[in-house]
């Protein structure tokens, strides 16, 4: 099963700063049949005009990664943590028992991300925040694990939660393939380009869903930059 959604039919809200679109149901949006995907929660596509952003605010029992897609994005909270997270790379929340955050662009240009939430294996863990760069070269044309919930993936970012972040980088005219397991689920976005999801046509920033299929394999008709989420 290939389900498109178009990046027109999304919810969103524009609150001036921020410019909001969102997969799920979110904040002030609501959709009964879009309230998660397996245990992908929220994922919304962000665009934060300079020098603005979210002031601090509280977060408890959730996997919270920032996927950067341009500009930068900086990250302050009540443990002590400070990061600015630049395009391509990746930060990771794990909200557990509770933490407050602030994520602001302080950048001149406008901060465009992706924010996906997903829910924990296991509620009340002490939180924690970290962030990785991830160079696009080292993607070229393959899927590489950005954030895991698995041991075996020993240079991905830690999530808690039966849960894999990959991304990719496809040329115009090239391809590339990611294995799902049986039973599991992938929800996938492009972050540009235009492309093909087992044959079916994609434009960037339209969310694919995606079950009961064991290859996913990505034709590029534009060079692109793929971002997915494989959940239970």
């Amino acid at each position: 099963m290939i389900d498109v959604r178009p990046f027109e039919q999304l919810g969103g809200a524009h609150h001036g700063w921020l410019n909001a679109r969102h997969h799920f149901s979110f904040a002030e949006y609501y959709d009964a049949e879009r309230m998660n995907w397996g245990r992908l929660r929220v994922w919304n596509d962000d665009e934060i005009a300079p020098h603005s952003g979210f002031p601090p605010h509280p977060h408890r029992d959730m996997e919270i990664i920032t996927y950067v897609r341009e500009g930068a994005i900086s990250h302050e909270d009540n443990l002590g943590n400070k990061g600015r997270t630049e395009a391509g790379d990746v930060q990771v929340m794990s909200a557990g028992t509770g933490i407050a955050h602030s994520e602001y662009n302080l950048e001149d240009e406008t901060t465009k991300i992706f924010q996906i939430w997903i829910q924990p294996n296991q509620a009340g863990l002490p939180p924690s925040w970290g962030a990785k760069p991830f160079p696009k070269g080292d993607r070229s044309g393959s899927f590489v694990t950005l954030a895991s919930g698995y041991e075996e993936d020993v240079d991905a970012l830690r999530i808690r939660t039966d849960a894999r972040l990959v991304a990719a980088t496809v040329k115009a005219g090239e391809s590339a393939e990611y294995a799902l397991q049986p039973g599991r689920k992938a929800y996938l976005v492009g972050a540009t380009g235009a492309f093909s999801v087992n044959g079916v046509a994609v434009k960037a920033r339209d969310g694919v869903a995606i079950a009961d299929e064991t290859l996913i394999r990505i034709e590029a008709q534009e060079d692109s930059e793929i971002v997915l989420v494989d959940v239970a």
